[in-house]
C-alpha cells in the first residue's frame, strides 16, 4: 500500500514547491512499474487533489482497511512542512494549509506516525521531502526550498516505521533543477533504480548511505548550502525496504 503526495501549488498562495507534483508523480509510477505495486494500492494526491480532508481519509481510512499483516505501507510527501512557531509540532502542509492555522488545516507528522503504529501491517515507510527548520514568516528562499518556520518538538516514529527525512531540522531542503525533481527525491529515485537494475532492493539504511551522501554533496555545489537528510529508524526498521 501507498499513499504519495505531492503539493506544489497551495489555494493559500505559498511559494510554490517546485517539482513536488513531479517528484509524487514519477514516485508512484515508480512502485508500480519497477517494485510491481499494484495500481489500484497506491493512492496518488497531487495539488487539489492533497488537501487535508484527503490526507485525513487516506491515512486514516484508506489504509487501515487496505493494509493487511504482510503490508509494506510507504507513505512519501513532497512540499512544505511546517512547525507551529509555539508550540513546535510539526506539520505537513496540504494543498488547502494555512500557515496562521496550522492545527486546523494541517496534518500533525506525530499523528500520521501514530496512525502508522497502529496499522496491522508489517512494516511503514515513510520519505519526506519537505522541512521542519525555520527561515523566518515566508522569507527570501533559494529558488526550490520549502518555506518553513523555527521552533520544532521531534516526533520519534514507532518501532515498526522508518522515516526517511530530506534534510536536518535547522537546514532547507532545495529542488535540483537540472533534473526537474527536488535534490532529495532525485537521489532516492537515482538510488531505488540503480539497486533495481542490480537485481535489489536497498535496505532503509542501504539507501540513506547512498542518498545523503549525494545530497550533501550536491546542495554544497548548488547552492553553498548545508542539506543532510536524516534517517529516524529502530534497527530491525533500518533493514526494511520498500
Amino acid at each position: 500500500m501507498a499513499i504519495v503526495v505531492g503539493v506544489e501549488r497551495t489555494r493559500q498562495g505559498l511559494p510554490r514547491a517546485d517539482y513536488a507534483a513531479r517528484d509524487a508523480k514519477v514516485f508512484a509510477d515508480y512502485l508500480v512499474e519497477t517494485l510491481g505495486y499494484p495500481k489500484n494500492n497506491v493512492a496518488l494526491l497531487l495539488d487539489e487533489r492533497a488537501a487535508k480532508s484527503d490526507l485525513d481519509k487516506y491515512v486514516e481510512d484508506w489504509l487501515p482497511r487496505k493494509a493487511g499483516r504482510d503490508s509494506t505501507v510507504v507513505v512519501f510527501f513532497s512540499g512544505h512542512g511546517a512547525p507551529d512557531p509555539v508550540k513546535g509540532t510539526t506539520y505537513l502542509v496540504p494543498y488547502d494549509g494555512d500557515p496562521a492555522f496550522l492545527d486546523k488545516t494541517a496534518y500533525p507528522l506525530k499523528r500520521l506516525y501514530e496512525q502508522l503504529g497502529r496499522l496491522k501491517a508489517r512494516r511503514s515507510i515513510v520519505l519526506l521531502d519537505a522541512c521542519f527548520s525555520g527561515a523566518g514568516p515566508r522569507s527570501a528562499l533559494a529558488k526550490g526550498a520549502r518555506p518553513l518556520v523555527a521552533r520544532q518538538t521531534p516526533v520519534e516514529p514507532p518501532a515498526n516505521l522508518a522515516v526517511l527525512s530530506a534534510a536536518a531540522s535547522n537546514q532547507i531542503g532545495g529542488a535540483f533543477d537540472a533534473q526537474g525533481h527536488g535534490l532529495f527525491t532525485y537521489f532516492v529515485l537515482k538510488s531505488l533504480r540503480d539497486a533495481a537494475a542490480k537485481g535489489r532492493a536497498p535496505t532503509m539504511q542501504e539507501l540513506f548511505d547512498d542518498v545523503s551522501t549525494n545530497v550533501e554533496a550536491e546542495a554544497r555545489r548548488l547552492t553553498g548550502n548545508e542539506q543532510t537528510p536524516q534517517l529516524q529508524a529502530a534497527p530491525e526498521a533500518r533493514a526494511s525496504s520498500l
